[in-house]
């Protein structure tokens, strides 16, 4: 069984019902050649100076570039790509009032670097095999690969287990059960955090280079800290939607608000996020109402 590849006018529909039943589809060409360039650009001096991975796991001939929101321009537009937001707010809204930025990373895997072990994303917030800490049932990712060079079978394109997101979280995936998601520069590998996946092995001469750029439930921590790595500073630049994505807004009534430990007066307690970014949101979500409560009698 192959993954499905969809055209850059499909619709979030189109990308949620292949999501549903295999777990992850590819949608091709959806960024321009000049998108692509820049992209290539912008990113080829950080990973330049990023150092080779420490361990087998994360790959000792891999390099995992990270803190793209504050270091590159093509990477913020990617981030607000409208249609793979709204593909992540589809999947993730079920279980959350608010979704949020997870990692944004430059994946380059050089030749002479093995398969990734098969594993399941959601599993970086607790749990293994025989259980995870989020629930079964609920949905924690919705994660982008985007292709910053063609991938291949033989360069270390990403091999998923389609439908292995419906599996019982026992059972293991087999290397033969996994198919590489061959794709051209400028598409993405779209799949969520439950399915069973992994680099593939670099047997090509040439690296293979990924933006892995993923989206989570807004209740959960996120995997790369986005407040130390775009901290406000450098976050106040940027357009409200991206930082809405950082973090820099309230998850839901309440969930997130600071106290400035700078200030001493009457506007500086359980004040929004967006207010360390020198503006003030849009919106504050209204507290949930329950009938749990008795009316007092």
């Amino acid at each position: 069984m192959g993954l499905q590849t969809l055209d850059r006018d499909c619709t979030v529909e189109e990308i949620v019902a292949a999501m549903e039943r295999d777990g992850a589809c590819i949608i091709r060409d959806v960024l321009s050649p000049e998108d692509l360039k820049e992209l290539q650009e912008e990113t080829a001096p950080w990973i330049e100076q990023t150092a080779d991975g420490m361990d087998d796991w994360s790959g000792r001939k891999t390099k995992r570039t990270g803190g793209l929101i504050a270091r590159c321009a093509s990477v913020r537009k990617i981030a607000v790509n409208s249609m793979i937001v709204s593909a992540a707010n589809a999947t993730l809204r079920p279980y959350c009032s608010k979704i949020q930025l997870n990692i944004t990373q430059l994946i380059t895997i050089m030749p002479g670097q093995g398969a990734q072990p098969l594993h399941r994303d959601r599993f970086v917030w607790g749990g293994d095999d025989s259980g995870g800490v989020i629930p079964e049932g609920i949905e924690p990712q919705c994660n982008g690969i985007w292709a910053v060079e063609d991938f291949t079978a033989e360069n270390g394109a990403t091999n998923i287990v389609p439908g292995s997101h419906k599996w019982p979280f026992s059972r293991q995936a087999r290397r033969d059960e996994a198919i590489p998601a061959v794709m051209k520069a400028g598409s993405v590998l779209l799949y969520n955090g439950t399915v069973i996946h992994g680099g593939g092995e670099n047997r090509s001469k040439g690296p293979r280079k990924a933006l892995n750029v993923t989206y989570t439930l807004g209740w959960l921590r996120q995997e790369e800290n986005q407040y130390l790595s775009c901290p406000p500073e450098i976050a106040k630049d940027f357009d409200q939607e991206l930082t809405d994505l950082l973090g820099y807004s309230f998850g839901n009534y309440s969930l997130g608000f600071y106290t400035d430990p700078r200030k001493r007066d009457q506007f500086s307690d359980i004040v929004p996020p967006e207010v360390a970014l020198g503006r003030w949101p849009r919106e504050i979500p209204e507290m949930a109402q329950t009938d749990a409560v008795a009316e007092p009698s």
